[in-house]
């Protein structure tokens, strides 16, 4: 028997019965985060105490946490992104890690789609506006189909949302810091600059990591080039858009509306933003 512990601190991981089953089969002395909500990093030591091994999901790993954690000697992250895994840190540790990038890709593809869909045609805000105060006012927007979508990061994610969007006869804009001309001519896709998209799209989404080069990406100015009947959808990373810029730029009609997932910080605790009409949001699900 593998007596070695694991300790998973994603709690979509420790909430999915066959990748429970899986993993105990192989490691029974296995600790799930079953209380329904992030670790928090000031419990986040105590939680990996002892563990060989780790799962983690967004939970920030810095040195500081590592030196707590003798025993450790591998992490895995479970999703999308390695900015929250401090990869020297674990270098020096002596920690190795293990990530295989593009795992839930179809999950975030689908949702970024729905989020398109949604704002195109007003759902969210027709559906908030009757709960709300029973507003019956008909307002069906408009279709996604033949619209000019800009998508900027053409990684898994990009790549699993243009294979999505392919039945809906959009034009796509695509730019990313990768050369791929012969899959944008494949796809039948515009390479462009991102002041190009910024300028021209209906409904900009973001698919990029978050780093020194796309941190704060979306500023009062990009804000201030997109068409003010334009839509923007990030299930990316929170700190690739300027979140006080985005509040400011709905607060005076300077976009149509947006649609996040994820937040500079997390949770959001400015309900101001979070209460605006035209803002459709979800807590990183």
């Amino acid at each position: 028997m593998n007596n070695k512990k694991i300790v998973v601190t994603s709690r979509s991981f420790s909430a999915h019965p066959k990748l429970r089953e899986e993993l105990l089969a192989l490691f029974p002395n296995t600790k799930f985060n079953d209380q329904g909500a992030i670790v928090g990093e000031k419990n986040l030591a105590k939680f990996l105490s002892g563990a060989d091994g780790a799962i983690v999901a967004l939970d920030p790993i810095k040195l500081s946490l590592l030196n707590q954690c003798p025993d450790l000697k591998i992490i895995s992250k479970f999703g999308v992104g390695m900015d929250n895994v401090d990869r020297e840190a674990c270098k020096i540790t002596g920690v190795s890690i293990g990530w295989t990038g593009g795992l839930n890709r179809r999950g975030v593809a689908e949702m970024a789609l729905c989020y398109m869909i949604g704002l195109s045609r007003h759902i969210f805000f027709s559906a908030r506006d009757l709960r709300g105060s029973n507003s019956w006012i008909k307002d069906g927007g408009q279709d996604l189909s033949s619209k000019t979508i800009g998508i900027i990061g053409v990684g898994y994610v990009g790549k699993e949302l243009i294979g999505l969007l392919r039945g809906f006869g959009c034009k796509i804009l695509v730019n990313d810091i990768i050369d791929q001309k012969d899959y944008y001519k494949e796809n039948k896709l515009l390479e462009t600059d991102k002041e190009e998209i910024f300028k021209t799209a209906d409904i900009i989404t973001v698919h990029t990591p978050l780093d020194s080069s796309t941190e704060k990406m979306f500023t009062e100015k990009v804000f201030s080039l997109m068409k003010q009947d334009s839509f923007l959808v990030n299930v990316a990373r929170g700190g690739i858009v300027d979140q006080l810029a985005l509040k400011k730029a709905l607060m005076g009609n300077d976009i149509a509306g947006a649609a996040i997932d994820v937040f500079e910080m997390e949770p959001c605790d400015d309900v101001e933003f979070l209460q605006l009409p035209n803002l459709y949001c979800t807590p990183h699900t």
